[in-house]
């Protein structure tokens, strides 16, 4: 398929427009071999030697991705901590990192808890103040900055530039978590970055039926390199199957990426000043924190998630989870269905997250349905 003038919609619809050339097969084949045969003269000329790194059911996957993202190659892992600690390890013992307070529960559990065994240096800042980031940086020492925006679950927003233009003098990599913006809202490294990560669990496939990371770096360079590395040798990597799963889910995901943006803002503005709800944490609300950096470095909307503080405190928060009917009570975020989350019970005593918060990922069930069932929710609770 030929992508240049073609609209991103086009591309992802079609896979790249991908056939199998023995089958003439538009979906791909599911590639099962674990190894691949020699040449007679015990050369590897077909590139593939092992179906842990040389799987080809990984290519279109990342091919498909690379595009969006406009990078200069995409990996695939087996999971989203697969993918951000092989970030990590591919640095140095005594490189300097900087990540945000607020950011995904696992990997700050990860950095705080583990990373000190690699021989890294984490310093947890908060990446929303430029000026904190500036002060935080050292440079020559300082090899990785990881930014996550916008960041799970206050949906804090991050200058993606201004923090890119800091972390390069300083002679660093800037690594944005994109999971929650997707390619469709924000491409990171239009604005800088060096790395790019996405929980492809989450909307890049879009059907809460598969784990899958990927990371698509701007260059190819020593640490892109050592990252490989890292995948090949700890063997973190996709199965083919749920490599297949995840071209599927790529297919649809303008169309679900745009409905739960539409539905997640019209969910916002209701509960804005609710009487049942304290504070609506939602990056496309204009009375947000973060609202004019989210307008400059996020198109066709401000995603599909946000989160509502609940009159009443930690119980009546609990208690709202509970009543909801189509709100699902489960972990994870962009499925095609909505889910609601008391996120400190999951996180827990270590935790950022205020005790009256709900996580809410907006799916593409109709808006309407979606507000009645938070109402009588916030009804039920309130009782």
């Amino acid at each position: 398929m030929v992508t240049e003038n073609v609209h991103p919609e086009s591309v992802v619809a079609q896979a790249l427009g991908w056939i199998d050339e023995k089958t003439r097969a538009i979906n791909p084949p599911i590639h099962v071999s674990s190894t691949y045969l020699r040449d007679e003269d015990n050369q590897y000329r077909s590139g593939r030697v092992y179906m842990r790194d040389h799987n080809p059911a990984f290519e279109q996957a990342e091919a498909v991705i690379n595009e969006l993202e406009s990078g200069h190659q995409t990996m695939l892992f087996a999971s989203g901590m697969a993918a951000a600690t092989a970030v990590f390890q591919g640095l140095r013992p005594g490189d300097h990192v900087l990540a945000p307070k607020v950011m995904y529960w696992s990997l700050r559990n990860w950095l705080t808890g583990f990373a000190s065994d690699w021989g890294l240096d984490v310093e947890l800042i908060d990446m929303t103040d430029v000026a904190a980031v500036a002060a935080a940086l050292r440079p020559g020492v300082t090899k990785l900055v990881w930014v996550e925006t916008p960041a799970n679950p206050l949906w804090t927003v991050t200058d993606i530039a201004a923090t890119a233009a800091l972390v390069h003098e300083a002679g660093a990599l800037l690594a944005v978590d994109s999971t929650t913006a997707t390619p469709v809202l924000t491409k990171p490294i239009e604005f800088g970055a060096d790395l790019v990560m996405h929980s492809a669990t989450k909307y890049l496939n879009g059907h809460s039926d598969l784990t899958a990371e990927t990371v698509t770096t701007r260059a190819d360079n020593e640490h892109w390199q050592r990252v490989r590395a890292v995948r090949a040798q700890i063997g973190g990597t996709l199965g083919s199957f749920e490599s297949w799963l995840l071209v599927r889910g790529l297919r649809t995901l303008y169309l679900r990426v745009r409905a739960a943006s539409s539905t997640a803002l019209q969910i916002a503005e209701h509960f804005d000043g609710h009487p049942l709800v304290t504070e609506v944490l939602y990056p496309g609300l204009a009375t947000s924190h973060g609202h004019e950096v989210a307008k400059r470095q996020m198109a066709d909307g401000f995603g599909g998630m946000l989160s509502i503080r609940t009159a009443g405190g930690e119980a009546a928060a609990i208690a709202v989870a509970a009543n909801t009917k189509l709100w699902k009570r489960a972990t994870s975020l962009g499925g095609v269905e909505s889910l609601i989350e008391h996120r400190a019970s999951v996180e827990g005593s270590t935790s950022p997250v205020p005790l009256d918060l709900l996580r809410l990922s907006a799916g593409i069930e109709h808006v309407g349905d979606l507000i009645a069932d938070l109402e009588q929710a916030l009804a039920k609770a309130h009782e």
